[in-house]
Formats: structure tokens, sequence, C-alpha cells
């Protein structure tokens, strides 16, 4: 077997007394797409954090390609090839939806300086264009992203995620507050994606039918810790997370 992409080994994180995230540990392989799920409040966005560098776990180790990440803040790692997107939008409502794309290319590039003093382009141009071409928004690329309904400024935003072109993107709830048919939008986006440019995705999400038709693999958590790892349908037959999580 390859070597994972992502390793994190016994990450924990309190906040007083409250123990948030307690000794997760699991692997993400290359090509992956891993989800993790739970119920409000078993540590998932606490451990997504921690990942991407946005707080600091108390113990624990997070490596990306075997290297040790675990004290690196979210541009450096954005630079070493990690992307995200947010529960809530991130796009730049003033801006056209294109230049969202090359700005957030901009960005994995260079500094703040170079996002607003760079050349229009940078060379993104055609780059942004095929991904607005793969997520079916390039009829609204000279639109300004605020004119969009909140299911396009979602595509957009994903796609913002995609434009440094990510060994790993973290996905927190991708179908937040869309339409079941954008769910379903997203659902084939993401599995054509992992397919055309290969990369490994970790996705956080509340609607299991998204999780469990995208997924290669799923982690359960609760109360902070593991519950289980397994194929779609190992977690689906999994007593314990029947119990815990989906009801019986």
């Amino acid at each position: 077997m390859n070597p994972p992409l992502l390793k994190v080994s016994g990450v924990s994180k309190a906040y007083g007394a409250i123990q948030a995230v307690d000794a997760v540990s699991f692997e993400v392989q290359p090509g992956e797409i891993f989800g993790v799920i739970g119920p409000n409040g078993s540590g998932k966005t606490t451990l997504f954090n921690s990942m991407l560098g946005q707080i600091s776990p108390d113990a624990g180790r997070i490596e990306l390609k075997g290297q040790d990440v675990s004290s690196l803040g979210p541009l450096e790692l954005n630079r070493r090839g990690v992307g995200r997107t947010f529960q809530t939008l991130q796009v730049f409502s003033k801006m056209t939806v294109r230049d969202n794309l090359i700005v957030a290319a901009q960005e994995h590039r260079g500094s703040l300086w170079s996002r607003m003093f760079a050349p229009t382009e940078s060379g993104l141009g055609e780059q942004a264009d095929a991904l607005l071409a793969q997520f079916h928004i390039n009829h609204v690329a000279q639109k300004k992203a605020g004119e969009l309904s909140y299911g396009q400024q979602k595509l957009v935003d994903i796609a913002m995620a995609f434009m440094s072109a990510p060994d790993l993107i973290l996905l927190d709830e991708p179908c937040a507050g869309v339409n079941p048919h954008l769910v379903e939008q997203i659902s084939k986006l993401l599995k054509d994606l992992n397919k055309s440019r290969g990369g490994s995705f970790v996705v956080i999400e509340h609607n299991m039918d998204f999780v469990m038709g995208l997924c290669h693999r799923i982690m359960v958590m609760v109360e902070g810790r593991v519950l289980c790892v397994g194929t779609p349908d190992e977690v689906r037959n999994n007593k314990d997370v029947l119990d815990a999580y989906l009801g019986n």
C-alpha cells in the first residue's frame, strides 16, 4: 500500500474542562475521498481546524506526505498543497466569478500584497476558464459573485478551492443550505474532479446520503473520539453507529 497522504496521530484539543477532540487518529490515502461524520458537538470542526493550522492541538501529530506539519499555519499548508472550503461562503461578492478564481490561486502563490497588485490574470485565466466550464458556471463568469444565487455562489466557493491544484482538499459541509438537485450536482462534480485531477478529499457533512454515495471510507466521531472507520456499507451496518448517531 502507498504511504498515506495525510496521517493524523493522537490529536487532542481541550477547551477548559471540555475535551473537544480526544486522541483522534486516522489516515487518508492518495486519491481517497474520506468522510467525517458525527452529531453536533462531536469535535469534527475542531479536528478540521487543527488539521488546517487554525488552532494548535494540545497533543498529537499531523503529517502531510510524510512531513510533520503540526505547527504550520493555513498559508504555509496551502502552499504545501492543502485547500479547503468553509461552512460559510468565502467569495468576494464585488468581484467577477472569474476573478474570484484567479485571486484564489494568487493567494496560493504569494502574499496579500501579490493578490492585490499582481497582473490581472497572472497566467491563471486559462486554468480559471477550465474550472468554470467543469463546474458549469462559465455562463456567469463575468457576473459579480454577489449577484449569483446562493447555490451558484457555493459552486464558485468550491471551485476556488481547486484553483491551486491541491493534493488534499478539506470540504466543510459543502451541501449546507443547498437544494437536493444541487447536492447531486456537487456529488457528481467531486467524483469527476477526484478522477480527472486526482488528489484526496476530506469531507465533513451532515447529509448522510451525500456522504454515503461519495466517500470511499468514513470516520464516525462521537464526543471527540473515533467511534469507527470503514466503508459506507460497514458504517451503515455498524450497530454502535446506529445506536449513537444514525438511529435504528
